[in-house]
C-alpha cells in the first residue's frame, strides 16, 4: 500500500490515508488523536463512554455537566431492552456559568439526592456519573462525591472519568471498560465450564438475543454480556466465566485483555456479522467450550444454515454483482466484516475506513481489498465525498453522522451502527443485510434524481 496526497487535503492527514497497490510498502498511521482542522468524524471521550455503558438497562446515567452533553447522547444506541426502560432516560446536572466559576460538586450532589428521592420505591443498583468536559476544565472531584452518595444512600454509584478533552473516543471506552471493572465481584463461584461472556455487542436491533438463541442450541450458557440487555448483577459475576468472546474490538478488547490479567479468563475475537464470519465464530466458540460430539453437532447445524442463508442470497447477488461499496464505520473488526460480506454479495469495497482501528486491522483490510482501494484512519467528510466521487461507489456504510453526506452525493447508503430497527447479525442479519443494501442500491428514486447508479 502506497500514500497518496490528493489536492486540498491536510498535509498532516497524509499519513492516516492509503491507496491499496499491487505491493505493500508502508503501514497507514492510527490510533492516535485527531488532526486539528480536519472536522473528524470521532465522537468524544464521554461518548465513547457512554454508548458503551448506556445499554446497562437497570442502572441510573446520570451527566456531569451542560445539558447539551445528555440531550447529545440520549438514547444513543437503538439497544433493545428483555425488561428494565429506565436505561432511555437520560439525568443531567444541566451546569450553568455559576457552576462553571464556583464549582459543581455541591449541585452533582443534590442532583442524585434528588433523583433518589423521587425514585425512593424503585432505587436502582447502580448509578454511573458521566464527567464531561467542562469537569475537566473546572476540576469537580466526582469521585469523592459518588463515595459520599453512595455511604449516605447505600446504593452503588461509579463515577466515569471521560472529560472529553482528555483524549478521543478510544479513551471513552477504556473508561467504561473501567467502570464496568468496578461492578464485578472478585469473589463469585464459578458457574461451569460451559458459561462465557459476551464483549462488544450493544443488542442493536436484538442482536443479542440471535448470538444467546444460538449459543443455546450447543448448551452454552451466557453468564455476562456487556453491555446490551445487560443487567448490574449479570455484570457482578462476569469474573466467573470460563471465556469472553469480543464481538466489538475496538470497544471491548481492552476489557478483555484486563479480565485475563485479574482473573486468569481467556478472550477470542468474533464476528457475527456475515454468513462467513458468523459460522467461523461459532465454530470458534465450540472449539473451545464443547466437547468432541458437540462440535459435530455445531458443524452440521452451521452447514444447514450456511446452505438456508446462500440460496436465500442468490436473488441479491444477481442484482448486486459489479456494484462499488464504500465503509465508515467505527471499528476495524466490524470494516473487515463488511468488506467479507460485500465481496460474498459481488460488490467491490473501493473505500474502507474507521474510527479507531488499529494496525493490524488495517493490514487485514488491505489483504482483502484490490489494489486502488482507498484505506482511511479517522476521516472526515470532505475526505469521504471526495473519495467517494474519486472511485464512483454506488453505496456508503456507515452511521448517522454518514447519512447526510450519501444523500448529499445521491448515492445509497445502509446505516451499519446507532439507529437501525433491524438486526444485521447472524446468518437471518446476512439476507437482511443483503435485502437492505440491494433495496437502497437499486430504488428507483435514483433515476427519479437523475443519479441513476452507474
Amino acid at each position: 500500500m502506497k500514500a497518496e496526497a490528493p489536492n486540498k487535503i491536510i498535509k498532516e492527514r497524509n499519513d492516516y490515508i492509503l491507496i491499496k497497490q499491487e505491493s505493500k510498502n508502508r503501514s497507514i498511521k492510527c490510533d492516535s488523536d485527531s488532526i486539528a482542522g480536519s472536522v473528524s468524524q470521532r465522537a468524544c471521550v464521554y461518548c465513547g463512554a457512554r454508548v458503551v455503558l448506556n445499554p446497562i438497562t437497570d442502572a441510573w446515567h446520570i451527566v456531569h455537566g451542560p445539558i447539551g452533553c445528555a440531550s447529545y447522547t440520549w438514547d444513543i444506541r437503538g439497544s433493545l431492552s428483555s425488561g428494565p426502560e429506565i436505561y432511555r432516560n437520560s439525568f443531567s446536572t444541566d451546569l450553568g456559568e455559576e457552576e462553571v466559576i464556583f464549582g459543581g460538586e455541591k449541585k452533582l450532589e443534590r442532583s442524585i439526592d434528588e433523583i433518589i428521592k423521587a425514585n425512593r420505591d424503585n432505587p436502582p443498583p447502580v448509578i454511573f456519573v458521566y464527567a464531561t468536559c467542562i469537569i475537566g476544565v473546572i476540576g469537580d472531584d466526582i469521585e469523592a462525591v459518588c463515595k459520599k452518595v453512595q455511604t449516605k444512600h447505600n446504593i452503588k454509584v461509579v463515577p466515569v472519568k471521560s472529560p472529553g478533552f482528555a483524549g478521543n473516543k478510544s479513551a471513552g471506552y477504556k473508561a467504561a471498560c473501567n467502570a464496568l471493572l468496578e461492578l464485578m465481584d472478585k469473589n463469585t463461584s464459578n458457574m461451569g465450564s460451559n458459561s462465557l461472556n459476551i464483549l462488544g455487542d450493544f443488542n442493536l436491533a436484538g442482536e443479542m438475543w440471535i448470538i444467546k438463541k444460538y449459543l443455546s442450541l450447543f448448551n452454552i450458557n451466557v453468564c455476562s454480556q456487556f453491555t446490551g440487555d445487560s443487567r448490574c448483577r449479570d455484570i457482578k459475576k462476569a469474573a466467573s466465566a470460563r471465556l469472553n468472546i469480543v464481538q466489538c474490538a475496538g470497544s471491548m478488547t481492552y476489557l478483555a485483555k484486563k479480565m485475563r490479567a485479574l482473573y486468569g479468563i481467556p478472550f477470542i475475537n468474533v464476528s457475527f456479522f456475515g454468513v462467513e464470519d458468523t459460522k467461523e465464530s461459532l465454530l470458534k466458540i465450540a472449539d473451545v467450550m464443547c466437547g468432541e460430539d458437540t462440535v459435530k453437532k455445531v458443524y452440521f447445524y452451521l452447514r444447514k444454515m450456511e446452505k438456508e442463508a446462500n440460496e436465500r442470497l442468490k436473488k441479491y447477488k444477481c442484482r448486486l454483482a459489479g456494484k462499488k461499496a464504500a465503509i465508515y464505520v467505527g471499528g476495524g473488526f466490524k470494516a473487515i466484516s463488511l468488506v467479507k460480506q460485500f465481496k460474498s454479495l459481488g460488490i467491490k469495497t473501493v473505500v474502507v475506513g474507521t474510527q479507531t482501528g488499529k494496525k493490524e486491522e488495517y493490514e487485514s483490510m488491505g489483504d482483502l481489498t484490490d489494489a486502488g482501494t482507498v484505506i482511511l484512519d479517522d476521516s472526515n467528510p470532505f475526505e469521504l465525498e471526495k473519495f467517494i466521487v474519486k472511485t464512483g461507489a454506488h453505496i456508503l456504510v456507515g452511521g448517522v453522522k454518514e447519512r447526510p453526506l450519501a444523500y448529499k452525493l445521491g448515492i445509497a447508503f445502509c446505516d451499519h451502527n446507532h439507529e437501525r430497527k433491524h438486526p444485521l447479525a447472524g446468518f437471518e442479519g446476512a439476507v437482511n443485510f443483503a435485502k437492505e443494501i440491494d433495496s437502497s442500491i437499486n430504488s428507483p428514486v435514483w433515476n427519479l434524481l437523475g443519479a441513476g447508479q452507474q
